[in-house]
């Protein structure tokens, strides 16, 4: 197959004939008669609407099939209309715009002659100009250019401006017939709707239209850009300082043009500028939608505490017979203590390290709440946190999208204050990993007299959305906060628990070293300093050493868990090797730098609220079809289908990052811990990375690495300004 050096080839001539055509996401199989030769060629690829007959020039790189030998996959494509009027008509009387017949083609081609094409694609106003046409058919005739020759154009305006195609099925899907007069007349509005990409596409579009670096328009799109940046990486607001430092360092734009833009959008409402929570003296600058979900949750939890609680919860004989009869379990000193004050708290968290005894009080509450008939709900924040809860608990729960009815890509909710939850008690797990939109949607959705418990380990890393809910309001004391300490007898059994603790004390954990796995245990460490050496070992471990000491299965049972995508011990390589060493399966399908088999394993990276799968969602390739492009994923039982314009929402996952594998547990985990990894060497992403593993935690690598995270307990603080809010 084609490589990265692999020369492209450009070839014109005209389609012999469509072998395949899919109409969803335009991947097309067609046979092109090239000009040169008269040779027929096989050419594949993204390519709208293709018609038998029309000229091309077709540029791509060469690939070798085992069946259909040498093809050309191409990477643009553009078309050569016809220029002599036999040609004209010819291309006009091919079908693609409905209702439009020989007579139609004959009246406009006597009117403009070899201009006709140019007429309808520049000039349409004309068309009406020509006898028999009407306005109702030169708008159809219109309509169905735009409609054919529309992605074609956005494809061939993105690789004008020396962007990539692959950009253009998504923003034609978004903007559909306007798509072009978006990327020419309001590019920036790609930065709201494609966060990441959309901006830098817009930037691309403007500066090669020679609109000055400080044209308003441009400067405003990038303040919105940085904070948006910064927001992704947590913020919820950036002091204003900063924000024209940076705008002035990443752009080249003057602090003033960046002062008149920051005040200017302040006025449009696109942003919030108040006092700096932790610095009064400075301003903060906020996304107003963030401004208002964070000022939000402390309106929310102020209202809600302000609520009394008028029943009185039971006590501690109730409780310990309640307990005992529902459970056949009798609770430690320390979980009653729990139990007797939480009944009497609006809003109340529980938060402990493993072992500690978090899904057990949500057990016991649970069942003392049903056997005061009172109405409980048990959610989590992704769907495997909610399928864990759902196992330990034997009852049913539910994300806090679905339970919310949350579709942001719709914008709109089904609960909220004027249509709460109909719950008297709301338990919420894996809290640390909610984030200020969740949690205002999750507060706003409550009636004022339910009650809120939220269960988390504050000590794990932040959510992955902006904020840093839990840990605000843990720290503001103006919520109940019951902490346990006790590790359970069973949990004090296990080296990975007890490990976590000293980790999260920033002590070294207590462990075997070896080159191997010698005698049984459920921690091991095995000091490696070569990053080539240590991909070695991790593809040993999981093809026979795990398998042949524990039993467990090499691709569902055992997680490479990484602190990052790049180098050699990221999770981009080292999908790379264990795909070819774990799945041998020979069917391949090679799409935007990334190689799919059926069995492998994959993740979903984003939200998809109409395939309703969502960001760290696990699941297996069951079926590749490589004839129409399309890859179907078994997300547990449940089979979603992906397009090749949709492959970019998946990636594989033998190893993934510390914060993908947030609110799940694996029978196994191994993870590298390299020097290499220096900049994200934290002892909470440590700690994170270990508490997944349920039975065996093998760490490699250096001892050097893991001191440095054991002594970073300081990892780069989130702005929020929900503490000082909420005090």
């Amino acid at each position: 197959m084609a490589t990265n050096n692999t020369p492209t080839t450009t070839l014109e001539g005209h389609l012999e004939r469509v072998t395949y055509y899919n109409r969803d996401n335009h991947y097309t199989i067609a046979k092109l008669r090239t000009a040169a030769t008269a040779n027929l060629v096989t050419v594949l690829g993204y390519m709208p609407h293709p018609n038998a007959g029309e000229a091309l020039r077709v540029t791509g790189t060469w690939e070798t099939h085992a069946r259909y030998g040498q093809q050309l996959r191409m990477t643009s494509f553009e078309t050569m209309l016809p220029a002599s009027i036999e040609g004209i008509i010819k291309y006009l009387s091919s079908g693609f715009i409905k209702g439009v017949g020989p007579k139609t083609v004959s009246r406009l081609v006597g009117r403009f002659k070899d201009k006709t094409l140019e007429v309808i694609e520049k000039d349409p106003g004309r068309l009406t100009e020509v006898n028999g046409i009407g306005a109702e058919t030169a708008s159809r005739i219109i309509e169905g250019w735009k409609s054919h020759h529309g992605l074609r154009s956005v494809m061939q305006f993105l690789q004008d401006n020396g962007l990539k195609t692959s950009h253009a099925v998504k923003i034609f899907k978004k903007y559909g017939k306007e798509a072009l007069d978006v990327l020419r007349d309001d590019p920036f509005r790609l930065a709201h709707d494609f966060p990441g990409a959309g901006f830098y596409i817009a930037d691309t579009i403007m500066q090669n239209s020679g609109i000055p670096p400080d044209d308003p328009e441009r400067v405003q799109a990038c303040v919105l850009h940085i904070i948006r940046n910064l927001a992704g990486e947590g913020n919820i607001y950036v002091n204003r300082d900063r924000l024209i430092d940076r705008c002035e360092q990443l752009f080249g734009i003057e602090a003033e043009a960046c002062r008149t833009a920051i005040d200017n959008l302040a006025v449009a409402k696109e942003i919030v500028i108040e006092a700096a929570p932790a610095d009064p003296g400075k301003q903060a600058v906020y996304l107003r939608p963030l401004y208002l979900a964070e000022a939000g949750i402390a309106a929310r939890i102020k209202a809600l505490l302000s609520y009394p609680v008028t029943t009185p919860g039971p006590d501690r004989h109730l409780i310990t017979t309640e307990i005992l009869h529902k459970l056949a379990i009798q609770l430690p000193s320390e979980q009653l203590e729990v139990l007797e004050n939480i009944f009497s708290q609006r809003v109340a968290i529980i938060t402990g390290g493993p072992g500690t005894g978090k899904t057990t009080l949500i057990r016991s509450i649970t069942a003392i709440y049903e056997s005061l008939a009172k109405q409980v709900i048990l959610s989590a924040p992704t769907g495997r946190a909610a399928r864990r809860l759902s196992e330990v608990t034997n009852r049913k729960a539910f994300t806090i999208h679905k339970l919310l009815g949350l579709r942001p890509g719709e914008e709109m909710v089904e609960k909220d204050r004027d249509n709460p939850l109909s719950a008297d008690v709301v338990i919420v797990d894996e809290a640390s990993m909610i984030d200020t939109f969740l949690m205002f949607h999750l507060l706003s959705g409550m009636h004022i007299s339910s009650q809120l418990i939220l269960v988390g380990d504050v000590f794990q890393l932040p959510a992955v959305g902006p904020g840093n809910v839990l840990s605000d309001l843990i720290q503001s004391r103006s919520v109940k906060t019951f902490e346990l300490k006790k590790i359970f007898r069973q949990a004090r059994e296990s080296t990975i628990i007890l490990n976590a603790h000293r980790i999260r004390r920033g002590k070294p954990p207590a462990i075997k070293e070896a080159d191997v796995l010698p005698e049984l245990t459920d921690f091991y460490f095995v000091e490696q300093h070569q990053p080539e050496t240590v991909v070695n070992l991790i593809v040993e471990l999981c093809m026979q050493k795990i398998p042949d000491r524990f039993a467990f299965d090499p691709v569902n049972d055992i997680q490479v868990l990484t602190p990052m995508h790049k180098g050699v011990v990221g999770t981009l390589h080292l999908n790379q090797v264990l795909q070819e060493h774990l799945n041998p399966n020979p069917i391949t399908l090679r799409t935007a730098g990334q190689s799919f088999k059926p069995g492998d394993k994959v993740m979903h990276l984003i939200n998809n609220y109409q395939k309703k799968i969502f960001n760290g969602d696990s699941g297996t390739i069951s079926d590749i079809d490589l004839k129409n492009g399309i890859v179907s994923v078994n997300y547990e039982g449940r089979i979603v289908e992906y397009d090749l314009s949709d492959l970019d929402e998946i990636g594989l996952a033998y190893a993934i990052t510390v914060h993908k594998a947030q609110g799940s547990e694996y029978p196994a985990v191994i993870i590298p811990m390299m020097t290499q990894h220096f900049a994200l060497l934290q002892r909470n992403l440590l700690y994170t990375a270990i508490t997944r593993g349920k039975r065996l935690v093998v760490v490699i690598g250096t001892q050097k690495a893991l001191d440095i995270a054991l002594k970073n307990d300081r990892p780069g603080k989130r702005l929020s300004g929900l503490y000082h809010r909420l005090q």
